[in-house]
């Protein structure tokens, strides 16, 4: 015993002799880790974007009865292309990961998520290029851990913040980006992940910036909503009873996925074959309402701006949610998270065709955040992202209406993945 205290005592004297090393800031190495993978991701969603834009203008020259086989094409290629060179998996298999396979996301088929998705995407199918974007920067955030030998809860945390640097990037907001990629890991605890909070904070201003730089992105609202004035406490109420609705219409999105999932699934046939139905189908929705074409990045402007009437908008609005589920259920790849909010901007109109009296952008707003809070679970940076992305001045509206719609969601959750492994 006296051997081994004099021992202690030794190893006590020799971490005293040594030279003390100062630092009064919160500043680590770890810091420029985190700053590097944001820097990755914003090049990587850079590029990506570029030749997106760059393929969808050369997809979009066709027109007329044109898109049907220009997308049913497009579907065919991107069935092979996942066919022989690999399944890349969707959301669920990205949340699945994360959360049960010790946040590891796997790189290997990055190249088969970029060339299948840029095809659905530039040839007008109703997803959008968020999930591709967080598999690959999620899973370089993966590459670089175990480059650096990261283990554990490091290795998840960068494969986290290389998801919200894919968020951040498409979305323009890093803040609501980088809870976005905490909160649709866990529909209960949202802060499960919280050591993630701050790496994911820090990749995700890297990659703003360096996204913007690239394509020159500007700090103003994507889409502008028309001047919203607080009238009163009533403006809660009503933000809560069309929240409602909206929650409604993300209940019908999950039963018409389910009722496309049932048919697409009941005999066994090559993925390439899925696709290609699912062009010729979406081409023919695309060939009679062309604004229900494409993700709903630049739709949803040209849908605030247009005078369209109460018929045609709800034509829209049925024949949007019927896209919407044809690409999840078809093979085509993408997010649904922006389309979504496309629903929400089409039910935000009709709601105020029908009762002109109550404040437009109200309405709009409520509705793109209950449906999407009601299918994703993500009430907290669902309200950070609109505030971000509408203009909308009033944060708290926006808070009722994604809580109203998080509350009326199904209890089974939409995303599979997020449900509880006993």
């Amino acid at each position: 015993m006296k051997l081994k205290r004099r021992r202690k005592l030794v190893t006590y004297l020799n971490i005293l002799d040594q030279p003390v090393r100062f630092n009064p800031f919160v500043f680590s190495r770890t810091f420029l880790l985190w700053a590097f993978l944001g820097l990755i991701g914003g090049v990587i969603a850079g590029i990506y974007w570029i030749g997106l834009e760059y393929l969808t203008h050369a997809l979009a020259f066709f027109e007329d009865w044109k898109v049907i086989p220009v997308m049913a094409t497009c579907g065919l290629l991107a069935g092979l292309i996942i066919h022989f060179i690999g399944d890349p998996g969707e959301i669920h298999l990205i949340v699945n990961n994360i959360r049960f396979n010790k946040g590891k996301l796997d790189p290997k088929n990055n190249p088969s998520m970029i060339l299948s998705s840029l095809l659905c995407v530039a040839s007008g199918g109703s997803l959008g290029p968020e999930a591709p974007l967080v598999q690959v920067t999620g899973s370089t955030g993966t590459w670089i851990g175990k480059l650096f030998r990261l283990k554990g809860e490091e290795l998840r945390s960068l494969s986290i913040a290389g998801m919200a640097s894919g968020f951040t990037a498409l979305f323009g907001a890093p803040l609501g980006g980088s809870l976005f990629s905490l909160e649709i890991l866990h529909h209960k605890h949202a802060v499960e992940y919280y050591k993630a909070i701050i790496p994911a904070f820090v990749a995700s201003c890297f990659s703003y910036l360096v996204f913007a730089l690239i394509i020159h992105l500007g700090l103003g609202p994507i889409w502008d909503l028309s001047a919203y004035e607080y009238s009163g406490i009533f403006d809660f109420g009503y933000a809560v009873l069309f929240a409602i609705i909206g929650a409604l219409f993300g209940w019908g999105f999950i039963f018409c996925t389910k009722f496309f999932k049932s048919i697409f699934e009941k005999r066994p046939i090559p993925i390439y074959i899925k696709t290609l139905i699912g062009g010729i189908l979406l081409g023919i929705i695309a060939f009679y309402f062309p604004i229900t074409r494409y993700f709903g990045h630049h739709e949803i402007n040209e849908l605030l701006a247009g005078h369209f009437s109460l018929t045609l908008l709800f034509a829209i609005l049925i024949f949007k949610i019927i896209a919407i589920s044809i690409t999840v259920t078809s093979g085509w790849r993408g997010g649904f998270i922006i389309p979504l909010f496309f629903v929400g901007a089409t039910l935000g109109l009709i709601i105020h065709q029908l009762f002109p009296s109550i404040n437009l952008s109200l309405a709009i707003v409520s509705c793109m955040a209950a449906i999407n809070a009601c299918v994703t679970r993500t009430p907290m940076s669902t309200t950070i992202l609109l505030a971000t992305l509408t203009g909308f001045g009033h944060f708290v509206p926006i808070l009722f209406a994604s809580l109203t719609g998080y509350f009326l969601a199904p209890r089974i959750p939409f995303i599979h993945s997020q449900m509880d492994k006993e």
